[in-house]
């Protein structure tokens, strides 16, 4: 892998490290509004990113299929959602301001399936940047490296906010600020380990790329609609949460198409 590739899967991670380093000069817990607003952006950019970033390249790849251009995303979208779907059933895990676990029952701790349910939603991501590096390096596809930049930033923006979310409840829990920090570092481990083994894959990542593009849109639709979208719409009635749906869409939709 080159310098760039390197950076690249590693930007995302830096975006959790960051958000995650906010419980160490935070003194109280996130506002429910602020995490309302934080949690409609990070939905905002992953929308935009998987469209933008993910199922428009993932068309252009295919389109010496003519009119049937769609069908390798309309497959690898589906099955995107369907792994997600897998997963939520097979791994036990906790969303933020739930009591109720989702997944096969455990003994593990609250805040093990705290970190988890952060970490489910990491993988699309992690997979995303590593399918579009993976399919740059092989210099066949109509990828840019603009581009890719323009998809490891925009998922790094929208983790910011994730390592806040999950590191801030973990301190209001008991947690010490460095363990909160740690765990909220964790939860980001697995954007770049996906992104590598993705890449390692490359030889047999490249001629399945449209597949594999929309497998990783159709993931992190998965993870917008089932998980984040509800938690904007939690409790008394905002539109803060779908305003910073929209500044995050526009800001993932302009940095895609300007520097892509």
């Amino acid at each position: 892998m080159n310098t760039y590739t390197i950076l690249g899967i590693m930007i995302p991670f830096l975006g959790t490290t960051f958000g995650a380093a906010c419980v160490l000069f935070m003194k109280n817990n996130l506002h429910i509004q602020v995490q309302r607003a934080l949690t409609g952006f990070a939905a905002g950019v992953m929308v935009a990113a998987s469209i933008w970033s993910l199922i428009i390249p993932a068309m252009d790849q295919s389109a010496h299929m003519g009119k049937l251009s769609f069908l390798p995303s309309v497959i690898g979208f589906w099955l995107g959602i369907l792994f997600l779907l897998g997963l939520d059933h097979l791994i036990p895990h906790l969303h933020l301001n739930s009591n109720e676990v989702e997944g096969p029952k455990s003994k593990l701790q609250r805040t093990t399936m705290l970190v988890l349910a952060v970490a489910l939603h990491n993988i699309p991501e992690g997979m995303a940047v590593g399918v579009v590096y993976a399919g740059l390096m092989e210099k066949n596809t109509s990828l840019t490296l603009m581009g890719a930049f323009a998809l490891s930033i925009g998922i790094a923006i929208q983790n910011f906010p994730e390592g806040a979310i999950i590191s801030m409840p973990l301190r209001a829990e008991g947690k010490s600020k460095a363990k909160a920090f740690g765990l909220g570092v964790l939860s980001g481990i697995v954007e770049p380990i996906g992104a590598i083994f993705t890449i390692m894959a490359a030889r047999i990542v490249v001629p399945i790329l449209p597949y594999l593009l929309s497998f990783a849109a159709g993931a992190m639709i998965y993870v917008v609609v089932e998980e984040l979208i509800p938690e904007i719409s939690e409790g008394n009635h905002s539109n803060i949460g779908v305003l910073s749906f929209a500044v995050g869409f526009t800001l993932m939709m302009a940095l895609d198409v300007a520097l892509g």
